[in-house]
């Protein structure tokens, strides 16, 4: 489930991009397949590192949880093609990046800051990492479809590593302006994904025996993976109107 638009970002050949909160890597993947570079992923959970590389390892041979299951991409040989795509993975903290300066042409932090209390410290942290002409992608709840889910269950963010704001959209945008970083660009992802978190916010988001939000996954799910036409377009439409995250794009100066 991609968030972050990588023609918008800019990855291009040849580009180090980081990948903040990189969870089980599906921004991580995306940007490796998606251009000729060096992507770096790093989290606080070391086994969401440890999926994140399964995860690799499962698209070109076997991984841990899979021992002798075929790759996805088995006919990718050539070397000097593999070569030319690379990815480093982590455990850290946002708060105190394990990066020297102005290190990463490309930085990716998606859904992260609503659990990070001291947000604009890692906001600060981002903008160290990244080069003078850097592009960064942030996204994070948005404000009124978060609203709902909060309204709607206390269990949906009130537990450990839970969120701990709902972000408005200019809050966010001025905290990272205040570094220096210049907005360019923003756009919502994931609109049919926000009824399902209203109904498993309202029947209860540790059930899991609920016909009609079980229905609901099975449709995201197979959406995720066959990308039809007809929910290509239902999203198109769903997104200005509901998506569940606001996606807001900076670049660095080069001064």
């Amino acid at each position: 489930m991609q968030t972050v638009d990588l023609n918008v970002l800019g990855l291009k050949e040849g580009d180090r991009a980081l990948d903040l909160g990189c969870g089980r890597g599906r921004h991580v993947h995306a940007m490796y397949f998606h251009a000729r570079c060096h992507v770096v992923g790093i989290d606080l959970g070391f086994e969401d590192v440890k999926h994140t590389r399964d995860g690799f390892a499962a698209c070109f041979g076997a991984s841990d949880e899979t021992p002798g299951k075929p790759g996805l991409f088995p006919a990718w040989t050539d070397a000097d093609e593999i070569n030319k795509h690379h990815y480093s993975l982590s455990v850290g903290n946002a708060l105190s990046l394990p990066f020297a300066d102005g290190t990463f042409d490309k930085i990716i932090c998606s859904e992260v800051l609503e659990h990070i209390p001291d947000y604009r410290q890692a906001v600060s942290e981002i903008e160290r990492v990244l080069k003078p002409g850097g592009t960064l992608a942030i996204s994070v709840p948005r404000f009124w479809t978060e609203w709902v889910c909060w309204a709607l269950s206390d269990d949906y963010h009130n537990e450990p590593g839970g969120h701990v704001r709902i972000f408005k959209e200019g809050e966010l945008k001025g905290a990272v302006e205040a570094k220096g970083l210049k907005h360019f660009y923003r756009h919502w992802a994931h609109g049919l994904h926000s009824p399902y978190w209203w109904l498993k916010c309202a029947f209860g988001v540790k059930r899991e025996d609920v016909p009609a939000v079980n229905a609901y996954k099975r449709f995201l799910e197979w959406d995720i993976l066959e990308r039809p036409r007809l929910t290509r377009t239902l999203e198109k439409v769903a997104a200005p109107l509901m998506g569940k995250s606001v996606v807001l794009y900076f670049t660095k100066g080069t001064a």
